[in-house]
């Protein structure tokens, strides 16, 4: 790549890592979109690549010749607190010896239980799950690693995913479909919570502004994320675009259901206090910094309703 255009490299092809490449391109950048099989629809102005960045030697080759690399690689729930930091040094190793800067999608996780308070950039880590602490100690290691010099690294941090693309969600591919097809819709715990949802096309150019703006590096940024509400107030809003009523199946306690099968639940359990608290995001600090605003729910729910009837059409 020529010093005018350098390579921003999506390390990651899920619904976040997809739309983040495409925001990029939208931005004019070089991209390239690494996942172990290199495969997938064609996107205009995106490389794919194929490599396995748990490896070193993945890793090196995925991020080679990168200026930005963003780091949204997920693995199966049930190998995360075992993968997930043979990922991170991985990817912290070949980004620092490519001289990149890092931009890495984060959870909610290292908070923990707030009990309802809303969680800002300046909310204490208080995790006490396995997977909370794990993505802790990995914060603090990308952390550790930009305020020792070693190279610059930015977090992101999303609430749960709600878009375009976007199936392994609890406001995904268990409520959409069947708020369609007129079956049974699955809303977890108490559904009269606030619970934020992030958009993601928001998630994408939060991460696409974090990689263009350097000083925003070396801290926890929360994306872009519309006010909560309550989850039977979301359904109300399906129910009005749908034009139908939605018959609803509440799952008070973890189990399997939807996409969700045994193996998933049993690593989800520990998570579930999420839907038994208020889940309340502020991400006015991204707003203000950089100008950013949250897609309104309501154009996030049409956009979302709009892909899954397509995708449902496909299938017939």
């Amino acid at each position: 790549m020529t010093a005018s255009r350098p390579l921003h490299t999506v390390l990651g092809s899920g619904p976040a890592g997809t739309a983040l490449a495409r925001e990029l391109v939208r931005r004019g950048r070089p991209v390239r979109l690494v996942d172990r099989s290199g495969n997938g629809p064609a996107i205009e102005g995106v490389e794919r690549y194929a490599a396995d960045v748990a490896t070193p030697e993945g890793a090196r080759a995925a991020v080679a010749g990168a200026d930005v690399v963003y780091h949204c690689v997920n693995v199966g729930y049930h190998l995360q607190v075992e993968v997930m930091p043979r990922i991170q040094e991985a990817v912290l190793g070949a980004a620092d010896a490519q001289g990149a800067r890092l931009v890495v999608l984060d959870t909610l996780y290292p908070y923990g239980q707030t009990h309802g308070e809303v969680m800002t950039e300046d909310t204490p880590w208080n995790a006490t799950t396995r997977k909370g602490r794990m993505r802790a100690e990995l914060d603090a290691r990308y952390l550790g690693a930009h305020h020792a010099g070693r190279l610059p690294v930015v977090l992101g941090r999303s609430a749960d995913f709600l878009g375009p693309g976007v199936l392994n969600s609890t406001l995904g591919g268990a409520v959409f479909p069947a708020a369609l097809t007129g079956q049974s819709v699955h809303a977890l715990g108490d559904i009269d919570l606030p619970h934020s949802y992030t958009y993601i096309e928001d998630v994408a150019a939060g991460l696409a502004t974090l990689g263009e703006h350097p000083d925003a590096h070396g801290r926890v940024w929360h994306l872009p994320t519309a006010p909560a509400r309550t989850t039977r107030e979301i359904l109300a809003l399906v129910e009005e675009r749908t034009g139908r009523p939605i018959d609803l199946a509440v799952v008070a306690e973890p189990r399997p259901f939807g996409p969700f099968d045994e193996t998933f639940m049993a690593e989800y359990a520990e998570m579930f206090y999420q839907h038994t608290e208020p889940q309340i995001l502020d991400s006015s600090a991204i707003e203000k910094a950089y100008g950013l605003a949250p897609t309104p729910l309501e154009t996030a729910l049409d956009a979302t309703l709009a892909w899954y009837g397509e995708l449902l059409a496909a299938r017939h």
